[in-house]
């Protein structure tokens, strides 16, 4: 069998990559999605809950009631459809929240805030996870009209960061509050996302300012009256001085019983010319409610919308987030004139892939250059690393048999399972130089790969036995590992073929290379002697390279085809880019070969028919 293998290199290696480009299919068609983290199914629930300024302690009562009756009945539902109420306990309270909590509640009166903490049964007692019973649940709460946020949160593990984070910058902050306010509402037709709710809170009485036509005409402006109000309701620094090794402060302050609520009403203000006007007649006061702090990042005001999005479905979770790019968020962004940016998980997934990018690349450089040094070869290595990308074919076809999403725990797999691959391929590769020694390569390649039959197949079962009871584990709590799992046991299921089918391959391909090789630099040094040849060779690969960068390197970067294609080959107008250029290229390869072979064929004969001088040794016998 390894003798066919080897005489059928070049189907066997076209073959190994089919696969490949079809297991690839699969991620790139979105068949396999892509989930950065795949948290443990937990069955603890948060809900928080904040009434507007000026709401009472009774209409805060009403609202916990109304989330406690939501959460008896969906529990009640849910027992007439399962067999087993799933709520453990519950626990409301009002005047204060629970979990997480919301952004702005330090601020705000304690009896206009409220919670309810839900504790689900074990995982394993119930069909469905915490995120559908949050689904339901936000879905079944009727709102109180004086109830400002509302906020159903499961219980996470795993890497910091929301699901959903969006930033908001670049405006003021009510323009800010707005577009989240937007997003917020945009956000709300999906039942898959939960916890929607930002950190610029109404949680503050402030009193607007504007002068009158007096208050102009006495030369008065809104920054100095409020400069003067600041120190007169907090205070003045008059002067520091030393005391020993610290310093001390004199501070000029209004006694305490004269700031009463009547202030601003008798307030009088001294105008330049040395008169007091009362405050009333400078200016006119209004009130509203605005914000007791604003972030700022970089000099600039700052607002994070976040929520959780549901994993029970990561294709629809993807989809969720890639309309969210792609539409929503543009679209409030022209609105409102303001710049977003996506922080959370999303951000950290960015991070973990580009260091992940950065790591692995240098760790393939380690090894290419450790096995360069063992091997004493360049060409070596490459055959031994080669295998590696073939790893992906086990993969990702037992991500798609499970329907499990790939994740960096797939990752994780994946670097144990390549450096078990890589360990093989590189005690195959060494058998087979040391059968080479005192036999041919062929008969080394295939007697090294039937000896090492046994001890790649060892190795093989062992991982992949040893994994296939946690492969199989129903319990909830384990199945964060299963992409891991998944990885190992397909990935050197696949990788036992690979190594005693591809490798063998490989090599006998590189011996193919080496003697096509010497070959070229033989024809090098036999067309040293005629420049034309030498030129011809030269011209006829940059012919092949400007070709290949005019078809397939144009389609494979811009997904189209060059417009001098359709207007030669009409036939391949409706082609597909690649295959056309495929075929555009095949073509100009075989029309400069061809024309490459007739002119070297002149040139040969016309060298053939130019007079030689005859050399005459005398006395020496001619060396044939």
């Amino acid at each position: 069998f390894m003798a066919g293998v080897i005489w059928a290199r070049y189907p066997v290696f076209a073959g190994a990559v089919l696969v490949l480009s079809s297991q690839l299919v699969l991620f790139v068609s979105g068949d396999v999605q892509w989930r950065f983290f795949n948290a443990p199914e937990r069955g603890s629930i948060s809900g928080n809950f904040a009434m507007l300024p000026g709401a009472t302690r009774d209409e805060t009562f009403e609202m916990m009631r109304e989330m406690q009756r939501a959460t008896e009945e969906l529990g009640r539902k849910y027992e007439d459809e399962f067999g087993t109420n799933p709520i453990d306990y519950v626990v409301a309270e009002v005047g204060g929240t629970t979990g997480r909590g919301l952004a702005g509640s330090e601020t705000k009166d304690a009896d206009q805030l409220g919670s309810i903490a839900i504790e689900l049964i074990d995982a394993d007692l119930r069909p469905y996870s915490s995120f559908q019973f949050v689904r339901e649940l936000q879905d079944s709460v009727r709102r109180h009209p004086m109830a400002e946020t509302i906020s159903f949160r499961g219980q996470r593990q795993g890497p910091g960061g929301d699901a959903l984070d969006v930033q908001f910058s670049g405006a003021s902050s009510e323009t800010l509050k707005a577009a989240s306010e937007d997003l917020k509402t945009r956000l709300a037709q999906f039942g898959e996302v939960s916890a929607v709710e930002d950190n610029l809170a109404f949680d503050k009485e402030e009193l607007i300012l504007d002068l009158t036509a007096q208050g102009q005409s006495l030369g008065f402006t809104i920054d100095g009256l409020g400069r003067v109000l600041r120190h007169r309701l907090n205070g003045l620094e008059a002067a520091t001085y030393p005391v020993g090794t610290r310093s001390a402060a004199i501070r000029v302050e209004l006694p305490a019983g004269e700031l009463t609520a009547d202030f601003l009403d008798r307030t009088q203000m001294r105008t330049a010319a040395g008169d007091y006007v009362p405050l009333a007649d400078l200016v006119t006061v209004t009130q509203r409610t605005s914000f007791s702090t604003v972030q700022r990042e970089n000099g600039l005001r700052l607002i994070s919308v976040t929520g959780d999005i549901s994993e029970d479905d990561p294709a629809r979770a993807s989809e969720i987030m890639a309309q969210l790019e792609a539409d929503i968020l543009p679209d409030i962004a022209s609105i409102h004139g303001i710049d977003w940016h996506l922080s959370g998980l999303s951000e950290q997934e960015s991070d973990f892939l580009s260091d992940a990018g950065l790591g692995f690349a240098l760790c393939m450089l380690g090894i290419f250059l450790t096995l360069a040094w063992i091997f004493a070869s360049w060409t070596r290595p490459i055959v031994v690393m080669a295998i590696i990308p073939f790893g992906l074919v086990g993969t990702i076809y037992g991500h798609a048999a499970w329907d499990v999403p790939l994740s960096m725990f797939s990752v994780v797999g994946l670097i144990g399972m390549t450096g078990i691959i890589i360990n093989d391929s590189i005690v195959l590769v060494t058998t087979v130089d040391d059968y080479a020694k005192d036999r041919g390569l062929i008969p080394a390649i295939i007697d090294a790969a039937c000896d090492r039959l046994r001890p790649v197949m060892l190795t093989t079962l062992t991982t992949v036995l040893g994994l296939t009871p946690l492969l199989y584990e129903s319990s909830q709590q384990a199945q964060f590992l299963k992409p891991t799992v998944i990885t190992l046991v397909y990935g050197l299921g696949f990788g036992l073929v690979l190594v005693l089918l591809v490798v063998p391959a490989f090599l006998a391909m590189q011996e193919d290379v080496a003697r096509q090789m010497a070959g070229l630099r033989r024809a090098l040094r036999a067309t040293y002697k005629a420049p034309g040849l030498a030129a011809l060779t030269g011209v006829m690969g940059i012919g092949l390279v400007m070709g290949f960068t005019a078809t397939m390197g144009l389609a494979v970067l811009t997904g189209s085809m060059h417009p001098a294609i359709v207007s030669w080959l009409p036939m391949l107008a409706d082609a597909p880019a690649v295959l056309a250029s495929l075929a555009a290229f095949i073509l100009w390869a075989a029309v400069l070969t061809l024309s490459g072979s007739l002119i070297a064929g002149v040139m040969r004969g016309l060298f053939s028919l130019r007079p030689r001088r005859a050399a005459v040794v005398a006395d020496e016998p001619s060396e044939a």
